[in-house]
């Protein structure tokens, strides 16, 4: 597919295989087809990686931070899990998101935290709200660990962004899963690598080997979640589509699980 987008005119008309339909630059479409290259594109240029929350990098999608902290706000879980902690900077935000409410705790899991990103943690204002916890997420050890932490916990949300192979994730929902609260979610982070295989900096087998196919086959073979994006708290624009690092990410536990 070939897009020309004319600005003098307003136009962008696609190209594919010999036939040409041309259509508003400003509509819902081309709004779409846009984005959708604007997002590739801007992950193979590292957009992410520029914005800090609290001091802290984050290495999120704006609008992906702006969806969570509205399901946050909504559910105000007692228990936040991420696994995968790099910089921090999500538990900061996630931290800082319960303070600001009066309620809940961070529990991350590293298997290699960096000592320099250890003591920027500790050392943050928001440390008192968030646990660390080394190991690897799927680990039995690791999970008794946080089970340990959680304690009594009622509301959970679970966010999955440690290695996003297709096997180590499907790994991590078998373990988590057990964890969250009825109501709330699962999330599956970066399953946009499935979009970005043939992208500079992409590889060729993460049109398989991805998170989003996890967390599809998941769904399928367990009756007790949904794919479910959560609804806008808030939406008078024109837009449909959903920009995001995440599709096919959002997991609710619609029934109560024998193991939670």
């Amino acid at each position: 597919m070939k897009y020309t987008i004319d600005t003098n005119t307003g136009t962008l008309q696609m190209m594919n295989e010999g036939s040409n339909r041309e259509i508003s630059l400003y509509s819902r479409e081309a709004f779409e087809l846009v984005s959708q290259a604007w997002l590739t594109t801007g992950w193979s240029l590292r957009y992410s990686y520029q914005f800090t929350w609290m001091g802290r990098p984050i290495i999120q999608l704006p609008e992906d931070l702006m969806r969570l902290q509205e399901v946050i706000y909504q559910l105000r879980p007692d228990v936040i899990i991420e696994t995968g902690v790099a910089h921090g900077g999500s538990l900061i935000f996630h931290a800082s998101l319960c303070a600001a409410m009066g309620k809940g705790h961070v529990i991350g899991v590293e298997i290699a935290l960096r000592d320099c990103n250890r003591d920027a943690i500790e050392a943050h204002p928001m440390s008192e709200r968030i646990t660390v916890i080394d190991g690897d997420s799927a680990a039995p050890e690791t999970l008794a660990e946080v089970r340990r932490v959680m304690g009594d916990a009622k509301t959970v949300l679970v966010i999955l962004d440690s290695n996003h192979t297709k096997a180590h994730v499907a790994r991590e929902l078998e373990a988590y899963a057990p964890l969250v609260s009825e109501g709330s979610f699962i999330v599956v982070t970066d399953g946009v690598m499935e979009d970005l295989a043939r992208v500079p900096g992409g590889e060729p087998s993460w049109v398989e080997d991805n998170p989003q196919r996890a967390a599809l086959e998941f769904v399928e073979h367990n009756e007790e979640f949904l794919l479910d994006m959560p609804k806008r708290m808030f939406d008078e624009s024109h837009v449909s589509n959903v920009l995001t690092y995440w599709p096919s990410s959002w997991l609710r536990r619609v029934k109560p699980g024998t193991s939670s």
